[in-house]
């Protein structure tokens, strides 16, 4: 069988053109990268020309980035690939059949978590377009994180019905997850090694020659495509479990009356051969894409598996359990907004609230599955009202982002820091007080970007994540902000 593919492979030559499906914060990045390397000749990025992402096609052709917040050099890069005349977006898939390579970058979510059941309809959809067009020799490679099996299974099965072409025998298969975190992008793909699994020798290899020319620090490292997948799904489950470990944490100090960050740092500081003692940060919740989902993906692989689960009878995923805390953080926040209100005698039904940060990461306009969300649903249903501000974020569906903060604080009885964004380190209480112009004003800091004793000094009513030593403060009478009326 992989006789065959090699032949077809070696008669075809080093691969030249190549194709990426969905524009979004891996396709454009990585079709980017591809276009400025020497090996390639022509890289098109395919994105549907629809209502709500159609824009893309005509800024991507401009050498402008639809991506808002900060992605270093990103910009730069693709106004040089397209007056380089390597690059260029577009809508018209049946340009697929001109490519030697192509990669899928779709996104895929869980619609219902707790059966486990992901929602594969955008991949799918992806994976038809490519069959529908598929040739003889062509790579096609799965970037998606997907569950484990799906590549050899599901997009093999789709990719032959489409083409009636045979996977191993007539085209490559791979998988190779990205890597990525926004913020930094480029500077991930070049630098993190690259997982590649192919279905069989030959898919891996041609996989390997795809990735390679855009690598500087990071290698390939090759793989089955199974393994591939299992590997991208359990790095960010493990990633997920450690935050929620750092989470736990922060609730336990705050039951204790201590300071997560001094016990933080004292953990951290254990240093030696053979000694590991990192730790991340706690927070308000866990967003994006990734982590949010990838438990389940690798969940459900282990329940598709072949093999029979040895696992201590009744005894729940330890990974599951993790989602468990990190899906609790945002109800925290609003537990501790609850008790700071109650401390200066207000009920949350009927405050107006002022919420720092819609994005789920600092400084980028990456706004999916925030934990912001669910705590602003909260808060709506008990009665509050609530104004949002992110200097990145444009829009979100049905809730609207403000871009004023002065605006969105101006007579809240609270403020709540969801995001860690650099415009909110540099708060500071006497321009709150004023906003506010209130007596005591709650603050909630869910990221730690304030300075608590300069706060509470100033008369606000402070809880923080992880901050047992400082959420039962002694209240500080403090002047109220009385706007004056004289010329």
């Amino acid at each position: 069988m992989s006789q065959k593919l090699e032949n077809i492979l070696k008669e075809k030559g080093g691969i030249k053109k190549i194709g990426v499906i969905g524009m979004g914060y891996v396709g454009i990045p990585a079709a980017a990268l591809f276009a400025d390397s020497d090996k390639f000749d022509l890289v098109l990025g395919f994105q549907r020309d629809s209502a709500s992402s159609g824009y893309k096609i005509d800024m991507l052709n401009r050498g402008e980035s639809p991506l808002k917040g900060e992605e270093p050099g990103l910009e730069e890069l693709l106004r040089k690939v397209v007056d380089a005349g390597k690059f260029e977006c577009t809508p018209d898939f049946s340009r697929i059949s001109e490519l030697d390579a192509i990669t899928l970058a779709i996104q895929t979510p869980f619609a219902d978590p707790k059966a486990l059941e992901p929602d594969f309809g955008a991949l799918k959809e992806g994976i038809r377009n490519v069959g529908r067009y598929l040739r003889p020799g062509m790579l096609v490679v799965l970037e998606s994180t997907i569950t484990p099996g799906t590549t050899d299974t599901m997009a093999k099965e789709i990719l032959e019905e489409e083409s009636g072409l045979k996977a191993g025998e007539d085209f490559a298969l791979a998988h190779a997850p990205e890597r990525v975190m926004v913020g930094r992008l480029l500077r991930n793909i070049q630098e993190h090694d690259r997982i590649v699994g192919g279905i069989d020798q030959p898919s891996t290899d041609r996989a390997v020659e795809l990735y390679s020319p855009v690598l500087t620090k990071g290698k390939v490292i090759p793989m089955s495509a199974t393994a591939a997948e299992v590997t991208k799904t359990a790095e960010n489950t493990f990633r997920d479990l450690q935050i929620a470990a750092a989470n736990q944490l922060a609730l336990y100090c705050e039951a204790m009356g201590i300071n997560v960050y001094d016990v933080r740092a004292g953990i951290d500081s254990l240093k030696g051969e053979g000694i590991t003692r990192a730790i991340l940060w706690p927070g308000a919740g866990v967003g994006g894409h990734c982590l949010t989902k990838d438990t389940y993906h690798l969940e459900r692989g282990v329940k598709l598996g072949t093999e029979a689960l040895d696992y201590p009878q009744d005894a729940e995923s330890i990974y599951v359990l993790a989602r468990r805390v990190n899906d609790f953080m945002p109800a925290h926040m609003y537990n501790l907004t609850v008790a700071a209100l109650e401390r200066i005698g207000k009920d949350i039904k009927g405050s107006k609230i002022a919420m720092l940060g819609w994005a789920f990461i600092n400084d980028s306009d990456d706004a999916r599955n925030p934990p912001s969300e669910p705590y602003r649903d909260m808060v709506i249903e008990a009665g509050a009202e609530i104004m949002v501000h992110d200097p990145h974020v444009l829009n979100y569906p049905d809730v609207e982002v403000h871009k004023d903060m002065n605006e969105v604080i101006a007579g809240s009885d609270v403020v709540v820091v969801f995001t860690g964004h650099k415009e909110y380190f540099s708060l500071r209480p006497e321009d709150m007080k004023e906003l506010t112009g209130k007596k005591h004003t709650v603050i909630i800091d869910g990221r730690n970007v304030i300075d608590p004793d300069m706060f509470i000094d100033s008369g606000f009513v402070y809880k923080g994540i992880g901050r047992g030593d400082k959420n039962s403060h002694k209240i500080i009478k403090a002047w109220t902000y009385e706007k004056s009326n004289s010329a």
